[in-house]
């Protein structure tokens, strides 16, 4: 799809600035890029979901200039179409934001499925970041924002490797920015609960009782992401009870956090199979 034209009082509100947002077909990656369209950001935006180009349609819609890609960021050849389109320009700022969840037992998921999350949230991101990330170090500026989750606190018993892909986030992001400090590239990590997003559906999830309580609205956590992003905050977790439940974390412990969890995250209807497999009730 081509890019429409701004008219020209658009252009005249353009500030030069460039950022890149990856998982922004919806949710909180859509979010995010509408608030770097608001704060006069250009953008590529890439997911791996074809509405990536309605999402795009809208924001040129709010006067930006958007190039939209349909690339899996769990694949080298899908980083390697986020950075060609980059086409030498300096990169303001990057939200690494593209995840992929998973719900139910680890061993009763297909492999496939548990590889494509590993290398979606973990290997894409980080191969994304180390190739964006040495760009902006060698500008002496740029903002990059990685999404992580409330979840990287919490053994997640039924989002088992989920949860641990999002540790790993968290705690990288603590480290990333402490070797950037002082070359003029922040990094914060965005620590969202859950959201009323697509996350629950696509991870197979609905059946959950974490699914079915009030989630938060990915306009307002993006909107804290990106202003913490733009204080160079190291993190933010966003909304009050969020907020506690990772305090919580902090001082339970991981036997417990992990069973609680399960009570959660445990689908509510049986696996197929599962009531063969019973023992007959007694006499």
């Amino acid at each position: 799809m081509a890019d429409s034209p701004l008219t020209p009082a658009a252009r005249a509100t353009r500030t030069g600035l460039f950022a890149v947002v990856t998982g922004a077909s919806s949710g909180i990656g859509y979010e995010l890029a509408r608030c770097c369209v608001r704060h006069g950001y250009d953008l590529v935006i890439a997911a791996d979901e074809p509405q990536i180009e309605i999402a795009a349609a809208q924001l040129r819609d709010e006067g930006a200039e958007v190039e939209a890609l349909l690339a899996d960021l769990s694949t080298p050849e899908g980083v390697d179409k986020v950075c060609a389109a980059l086409d030498g320009r300096r990169v303001d700022v990057l939200c690494a934001n593209a995840g992929r969840g998973l719900g139910h037992a680890f061993l009763d998921q297909d492999f496939a499925d548990i590889q494509r999350v590993v290398e979606t949230n973990v290997t894409g991101t980080l191969h994304l970041l180390h190739r964006v990330g040495q760009r902006m170090r060698e500008d002496h500026s740029g903002r990059i924002l990685i999404t992580g989750s409330i979840a990287g606190f919490v053994p997640g018993t039924y989002q088992a490797v989920y949860n641990a892909t999002k540790a790993f986030l968290d705690s990288f992001s603590y480290a990333l920015k402490h070797e950037l400090h002082g070359t003029g590239v922040t990094v914060t990590c965005l620590m969202p609960g859950a959201t009323e997003t697509e996350f629950f559906e696509r991870a197979d999830m609905l059946d959950t009782r974490i699914a079915q309580q009030k989630k938060d609205d990915p306009a307002e956590v993006a909107r804290l992401g990106f202003e913490a992003m733009m204080r160079g905050d190291g993190e933010v977790v966003t909304g009050w009870q969020n907020k506690l439940r990772a305090a919580i974390a902090m001082v339970t412990p991981a036997d417990v956090l992990a069973e609680r969890h399960g009570r959660m995250a445990e689908p509510q209807t049986e696996a197929p199979g599962e009531e063969a497999n019973q023992p007959p009730p007694a006499a």
